[in-house]
C-alpha cells in the first residue's frame, strides 16, 4: 500500500475546544480538511448511505432530517439538522454516552472542497485520560480514508485492522496522538499531562503497551 503518513498529517487542521453544552462543562474536537473534488462530490460521499461503507463504516437507518442512524459496531443516533451542501448535524450515542457531531461543507476554488467536523462531549474522566485524541485520531481515520475514497471511488475500502497494525498505520497514528496532545495544550492543558494522555490514545488505537515518557 502506498502511504503516504506526512501528507495525510499536514493535510488536517486540529483544534480542542472548552465549551459549555446545556450548562455542563464541555471539550470540543475540530477537524478541517480540504479535498480535490466538487462540494456536490463530497457531500454525496459524506451523506449517502451507498458510499458511507467505502470509506467509513457501514450504516443503516433513515438518513435525513429527525431520522436515526447505526453505525455497524459504533456510534447510533438522530440526525437533528440537515442543509443540502452546507451543514449536518447528529447525536453520536455510544453506549450510555451522547454527544453531538456538526459537520460543515465549503468550497475553496474551482474542483476543491473543505469538510470541517466538531464533535463535542461532555467533560468526563475518559476525556482527562485521553485527551482530544481519542476523538480526533478516530475523526482523523476517517477524514483520511475519505481522502483515499475521493482518489480512487471505486477502489475497495482498506482492511482497517491491516492499517492499524501496520508499520505505517502505526506511525500514522502515533503523529496524530502527538498533533492532538499539541491541540491540548494550545487549549491550556499542562504539556506533561497533554503528552501522557497522547500516549494512552496511541496505545488504545494500536494495541500496544503505553510508551514510556
Amino acid at each position: 500500500m502506498d502511504f503516504d503518513v506526512e501528507n495525510h498529517l499536514r493535510a488536517v487542521e486540529r483544534s480542542a475546544s472548552i465549551l459549555e453544552h446545556n450548562g455542563q462543562p464541555a471539550r470540543g474536537v475540530t477537524l478541517s480538511r480540504s479535498y480535490m473534488t466538487t462540494i456536490e462530490d463530497l457531500w454525496d460521499a459524506v451523506t449517502s448511505g451507498g458510499r458511507i461503507p467505502r470509506w467509513f463504516l457501514p450504516i443503516r437507518g433513515d438518513l435525513k432530517p429527525g431520522g436515526r442512524y447505526q453505525l455497524e459496531g459504533n456510534a447510533s443516533g438522530m440526525i437533528t439538522v440537515c442543509e443540502r451542501l452546507s451543514h449536518f448535524a447528529l447525536t453520536w450515542e455510544f453506549g450510555e454516552d451522547v454527544s453531538w457531531v456538526e459537520v460543515h461543507f465549503s468550497t475553496e476554488e474551482p474542483g476543491c472542497a473543505r469538510l470541517t467536523l466538531t464533535h463535542t462531549a461532555l467533560l468526563t474522566e475518559h476525556w482527562i485520560m485521553y485527551g482530544p485524541g481519542a476523538t480526533g485520531v478516530g475523526w482523523e481515520l476517517g477524514f483520511m480514508g475519505l481522502a483515499m475514497h475521493l482518489m480512487h471511488p471505486t477502489d475497495p475500502k482498506p482492511d482497517a485492522v491491516a492499517f492499524v497494525t501496520s508499520s505505517y498505520g502505526k506511525a500514522f497514528i502515533k503523529s496524530s496522538s502527538e498533533e492532538w496532545g499539541q491541540a491540548a495544550v494550545a487549549m491550556g492543558t499542562d504539556t506533561t499531562k497533554a503528552q501522557a494522555a497522547a500516549r494512552r490514545t496511541t496505545a488504545f488505537y494500536t494495541g500496544e503497551a503505553e510508551e514510556p515518557a
